[in-house]
């Protein structure tokens, strides 16, 4: 799998609106640069003047993402490795949740792992029906840790111990909808990107300032993050080292090379 295809755009149009778009060939899953890209692009957009709304969104027509790289994953060999790994993913929480401007996520395929932890990190979310989410994190031996806070600030504790537990199990993107994680479901990728082109021209014309407002009110009660995140990365920093994870990442690649 090449790394020279992944990769981050960052589109500003004259309208206002800024697309950040991310693309790895494994499904859109997120290795530790491209998680670094993406942190910078969400930083970069949110300070740019003439941003007034962000729309995050993956290339292609199935998958939103993956979540983490497995093949990364396999990689890390020490605590310190761990933890900076797994900080990927909080930052691209933090710089959401830190970005003046609001993000609205287009997700048009599966979210799995860190996938749902970025539908989750957005100020509101448009998904097709082919949106099914899942928190497969225990399935390999490590949690959704990192993500958690994000996720269950969006859909609550009930939801989140279901979609942990039942760890093999894709939710339906109606499912996600009724539980609070997507704001509006749609039929199709046509469908859905109309109404995200709607609703982000409609965000354009209203006033920065007011949404520069609720945009603090959306995220009050989380100036800990940054602390808390971190702590949670090294947890996972630290799983991922464990003989149980070490042997799932393994017998995940076995399989896939049959």
């Amino acid at each position: 799998m090449s790394a020279e295809n992944e990769n981050i755009s960052l589109t500003n149009e004259p309208d206002g609106v800024t697309t950040i778009c991310f693309y790895h060939p494994a499904q859109n899953s997120l290795p530790s640069a491209l998680l670094k890209q993406l942190t910078n692009a969400v930083f970069s957009a949110g300070n740019n003047p003439e941003t007034k709304v962000i729309v995050l969104k993956s290339a292609g027509d199935r998958t939103f993402c993956a979540g983490a790289s497995f093949d990364e994953l396999l990689q890390i060999k020490d605590r310190e490795a761990g933890a900076l790994f797994f900080e990927g993913f909080s930052n691209v929480i933090s710089a959401c949740r830190k970005c003046p401007k609001i993000i609205i996520a287009r997700v048009q395929g599966k979210a799995v792992g860190g996938g749902v932890g970025l539908a989750a990190a957005a100020d509101y979310c448009l998904a097709s029906e082919a949106a099914s989410i899942k928190l497969s994190e225990l399935t390999i031996g490590i949690g959704p840790f990192v993500i958690a806070p994000a996720v269950i600030r969006k859909i609550g504790l009930s939801a989140f111990s279901q979609l942990t537990i039942r760890a093999s199990d894709f939710q339906t993107a109606q499912w996600a909808k009724q539980n609070g994680l997507y704001n509006e479901v749609y039929e199709d990728t046509p469908s859905l990107d109309a109404a995200v082109y709607e609703l982000t021209q409609k965000l354009a014309s209203y006033n920065p300032a007011a949404l520069a407002g609720l945009k603090q009110v959306l995220w009050e009660g989380t100036a800990n993050w940054d602390d808390l995140l971190k702590q949670r990365a090294a947890i996972s920093g630290e799983l991922v080292l464990s003989e149980f994870t070490q042997q799932a990442l393994h017998s995940f690649f076995k399989d896939r090379s049959k």
